[in-house]
């Protein structure tokens, strides 16, 4: 153990990272964010009531959502989301990965993990992961699944096309936009089973609806979300 520890800091004197947010150095204990950052995250604390919140009730009354949760509120251009951006844009897999661990540990003893059998992140299409090089959401996945021990479904649903980015589109618009995109590929993998569907943000909860209905094809399926940021509208 101290040979790991003299090792990693010895590279952070070689490499030193910064946080993400506000641009300082990391210490050897921080991943990402500083502590000051994560502390003044924006939060949720969706964990506190994970069956009945803002976010889970955006899919009241159109598809079954068993629990719901996400990190902090995602605002535009807000430093907070500043380690979205550089993950979804700036080729670095690594902040899915670590931002997925560290909000799994944080929220591990809310019991919302309890009687969930198995990650789903939301697909790319495949020409879509080539030209960003990963997909975000497998990162964050990965980062869950870490924290947790729960396996990844891999080949379970594809996303056949993407039509054009969600960004700047309306409810309609984006709910339209994601129609049919997506692929039940092998049912035996989640039939009988909950599914914790993860995404990087939810907005008008388009994708994620998308996502569930094409799931819930498998038969006797049980759907929960978890997503890094949730653009509330109510709470900015």
């Amino acid at each position: 153990m101290r040979r790991i520890a003299f090792l990693d800091r010895l590279l952070d004197l070689l490499f030193p990272r910064a946080c993400n947010i506000c641009g300082s150095r990391l210490t050897v204990t921080e991943q990402v964010i500083c502590g000051p950052c994560n502390m003044h995250m924006p939060r949720t604390h969706y964990e506190r009531s994970f069956e009945d919140n803002d976010l889970v009730r955006l899919f009241w009354a159109i598809i079954p959502i068993e629990r719901g949760v996400a990190w902090f509120y995602y605002k535009s251009h807000a430093p907070a989301v500043r380690p979205i951006y550089r993950l979804k844009y700036g080729n670095r897999p690594h902040i899915g990965l670590q931002l997925g661990e560290m909000y799994a540990h944080e929220i591990q003893d809310s019991g919302f993990f309890d009687g969930i059998d198995i990650i789903l992140p939301v697909p790319l299409t495949r020409k879509r992961e080539r030209q960003r090089g990963y997909n975000q959401t497998m990162m964050i996945a990965r980062g869950v699944s870490y924290a947790t021990g729960l396996p990844i479904a891999t080949k379970a649903l594809t996303r056949s096309r993407f039509k054009e980015s969600q960004t700047h589109k309306n409810m309609w618009e984006r709910r339209d936009n994601v129609e049919g995109v997506f692929k039940l590929k092998d049912a035996d993998s989640i039939r009988g089973k909950h599914v914790l569907i993860v995404d990087d943000v939810v907005t008008t909860g388009s994708t994620i609806i998308a996502c569930a209905k094409e799931l819930l094809k498998a038969g006797d399926v049980r759907i929960s979300i978890l997503a890094l940021g949730h653009a509330n509208p109510r709470a900015l």
